[in-house]
């Protein structure tokens, strides 16, 4: 058939489709302009923001520190909420942009967040009874490679994060004390996404994924209903260092503060309401803390950079 053919019947169905379109049109509706309703996009009640350092999944993080958020709240009479950053960067970003009021993180990337204007002002005494923390270096029991600290050289290394202080940086500060560079391991690798960062570096020891790992002590007895910890042995650990800290960031309220440092050290007393509070928390206590009790943290900070 010739072109012209073909171009007059296309043409042809398409006046059909489009007759066929308007006979089956829907009727029109009215629309009485006189009667409307102004809609109000919902805002979030503003509310004094409070963010623990996302070292666990943010699951553990709401749990542990739900009841002491709700004293905090009922206590002082200010409205809380938590936040959740994902990372520990996006954590300090939070507070450098004032979306964090409360910071609760460990004392490392609390000397960034002083740089940027926050304050400490309590810090807690861990399980341990102790208001300090370390680093626990930990490889497979089984590992026939690895029997001293010597012997991680050429090794694979899961640590938690850059700027995780118990998971990373102390391990790294002793590592470099006994003469072990970063440049003597095959590799070091942080803990992949999101929360549960100390959780994963454990796991990844105990599969075999990686030689060692570095978590903060009171980690393993966390993951002791995931994996065996018959498995996995304590190759050395750090001297301890000043433990988390709660800081406030630039700009926040001193009224507001006092409130809230009050009720905070009230719980340091006891009482069965701050025993629920704290066991929740995995904290003995809070104790009044300054910008001075973290220098050994800047001097640890000042060693590794020198590397």
């Amino acid at each position: 058939m010739r072109k012209e053919y073909w171009a007059v019947g296309l043409a042809a169905l398409a006046l059909l489709i489009l007759a066929v379109g308007w006979d089956r049109e829907e009727p029109a509706t009215r629309v009485d302009l006189s009667r409307r309703v102004d809609i109000t996009l919902k805002t979030q009640t503003e509310a004094i923001t409070y963010a623990y350092l996302p070292q666990y999944s943010h699951s553990i993080s709401f749990e542990r520190h739900r009841l002491l958020v709700e004293y905090l709240s009922r206590v002082t009479g200010y409205p809380f909420r938590q936040v959740f950053p994902d990372t520990f960067d996006e954590h300090v970003k939070m507070v450098e942009r004032g979306e964090i009021d409360i910071s609760f993180s460990n004392p490392f990337i609390y000397i960034r967040l002083a740089r940027a204007g926050a304050r400490a002002f309590a810090r807690i005494v861990e399980e341990s009874g102790r208001p300090d923390f370390y680093s626990q270096i930990i490889c497979r029991k089984d590992n026939r490679a690895i029997h001293t600290l010597e012997d991680c050289r050429g090794k694979r290394w899961i640590a938690v994060d850059p700027s995780s202080a118990g998971g990373f940086v102390f391990a790294l500060d002793y590592f470099q004390s006994h003469g072990i560079k970063r440049g003597d391991f095959t590799e070091i690798a942080f803990a992949p996404g999101p929360g549960g960062k100390q959780e994963k570096v454990v796991l990844a020891v105990y599969a075999g994924k990686y030689d060692i790992g570095s978590v903060r002590n009171g980690t393993l007895e966390l993951v002791k209903n995931k994996v065996d910890l018959d498995a996995i042995r304590v190759l050395a650990e750090s001297r301890p260092y000043p433990g988390w800290v709660y800081a406030v960031r630039r700009g926040f309220d001193p009224n507001k503060l006092e409130a809230i440092r009050e009720a905070m050290l009230r719980l340091d007393a006891g009482g069965p309401e701050a025993a629920a509070i704290l066991e929740a928390a995995h904290f003995k206590g809070i104790i009044p803390a300054t910008d001075a009790d973290y220098d050994p943290i800047r001097s640890l900070a000042g060693r590794i950079s020198q590397e």
